[in-house]
C-alpha cells in the first residue's frame, strides 16, 4: 500500500523556498521557522528520496542535478495544487488570465468574433489573444492549422478545410487561366517566408499526385497577408477554404486547376497541456466554447448556373 504522508507537500514547499531565496536562513525567515529546522527538514527530504538535492557551503547553496530536476517538478506541482484549491474554493468557476495563441486567418475569422460572448459568459477571465503563425510556448491554448508535431500536448479537433489554388479576376484577365499544372511555370506565385513540409503544390493526375508551383513573385509571413496579396492581383496562391470561402463566393477570388485538385485538407486543432492534475477551469471553459462555436465544416466547391463558384455541403 502506498504511504500516506501529509508532510510531503510541506517539505516540497520549504525546498522550493530555500532555492528561490538562496539559502536556509532566508527561507526560515520567510516561513517563520528556525534555520536549523529548515536544514533538518531538507536533510529528511534527501534521506527519504535517497538523493542529495543541494550542495551546502559557507558561502552559497547550489543544486545538484537531482535537486534541479526535483525543484522544477516541485514548482509545477505546487502551482497545480494552488490552482486546484482555488478552483475548489470558488466552485471551479473560470477565472484568471488565459493566454490564447492562434494563427492570423483563423483567429480573425473564427475566434475574435466569439471573444465578446465568451468574456460575457465568464466575466472573471482576462484574455490575452496573440495572433501569429509562430508557436507561443507559454500559451494556455494554441490553435494550429495543419499537421501537428508529436508532443505531449492534447489536441481537440475543431474542423478541417480543403485547399484550393486561386487568383484575382484582374490577375486572370492579365495572365490567363492555367489549364494544367505545367502551365504554372509561366505564372506568378505567392509563397511563404517560412519553410513548409511540402515545397510544391500537390495536384492529382490520374492515380498519382505530382507537385508544381509557380515562381514566387512575393512571399508572405501568414495566410492573411498571402490572401491580401492575392486579392491585389499579385499572383496565384494556394489557401484554405475556411479562409477564402467568402472571397470565392463573392467573386473576389477565382479557383483554378480544380480538375487537378487532389482534395487534400488541413485539420484545425486546439492544443493545450493536459496531464493528471486538474485542468484550470478557464482553459476547460475556453476549449469547450471553441468546440461548440468555432467548428469549421468542410464544404466542397461547385459551379453555379451563373458560372460562379459556390461552397456546398
Amino acid at each position: 500500500m502506498a504511504r500516506f504522508d501529509t508532510n510531503r507537500s510541506a517539505e516540497m514547499e520549504v525546498f522550493v523556498r530555500v532555492v528561490d531565496l538562496g539559502g536556509f536562513t532566508q527561507a526560515a525567515r520567510k516561513l517563520r521557522l528556525t534555520p536549523s529546522g529548515v536544514s533538518k527538514l531538507i536533510s529528511r527530504l534527501e534521506a527519504r528520496l535517497g538523493a542529495r538535492l543541494v550542495n551546502r557551503t559557507t558561502r552559497k547553496l547550489t543544486l545538484t542535478e537531482e535537486g534541479q530536476a526535483f525543484y522544477e517538478r516541485a514548482v509545477r506541482i505546487l502551482a497545480e495544487m494552488e490552482e486546484a484549491e482555488r478552483e475548489a474554493a470558488s466552485g471551479a468557476a473560470p477565472r484568471g488570465r488565459l493566454t490564447v495563441n492562434c494563427n492570423i486567418p483563423f483567429g480573425m475569422l473564427h475566434v475574435m468574433p466569439l471573444i465578446p460572448r465568451f468574456l460575457e459568459q465568464h466575466p472573471d477571465v482576462t484574455l490575452d489573444l496573440v495572433l501569429t503563425d509562430l508557436m507561443q510556448e507559454r500559451a494556455d491554448v494554441a490553435i494550429r492549422v495543419g499537421p501537428l508535431r508529436a508532443s505531449r500536448l492534447i489536441a481537440r479537433k475543431l474542423g478541417t478545410s480543403r485547399m484550393v489554388v486561386v487568383g484575382a479576376p484582374d490577375y486572370i484577365a492579365r495572365c490567363g487561366t492555367p489549364k494544367t499544372p505545367a502551365d504554372l511555370a509561366d505564372h506568378r506565385g505567392i509563397g511563404w517566408t517560412f519553410p513548409r513540409s511540402i515545397r510544391g503544390w500537390p495536384f492529382r493526375r490520374g492515380d498519382r499526385t505530382e507537385e508544381a508551383v509557380p515562381p514566387p513573385v512575393a512571399r508572405a509571413s501568414d495566410g492573411e497577408a498571402a490572401r491580401r496579396l492575392c486579392l491585389g492581383g499579385v499572383g496565384l496562391a494556394r489557401l484554405a477554404l475556411f479562409h477564402i470561402g467568402p472571397d470565392i463566393e463573392s467573386g473576389r477570388l477565382v479557383p483554378v486547376l480544380q480538375s487537378y485538385n487532389p482534395g487534400d485538407r488541413e485539420d484545425i486543432h486546439a492544443v493545450y497541456v493536459g496531464h493528471t492534475a486538474p485542468l484550470p477551469a478557464r482553459v476547460r471553459a475556453f476549449i469547450d466554447f471553441l468546440a461548440e462555436h468555432a467548428r469549421v465544416s468542410d464544404p466542397a466547391l461547385k459551379r453555379a448556373g451563373d458560372g460562379r463558384w459556390k461552397l456546398v455541403g
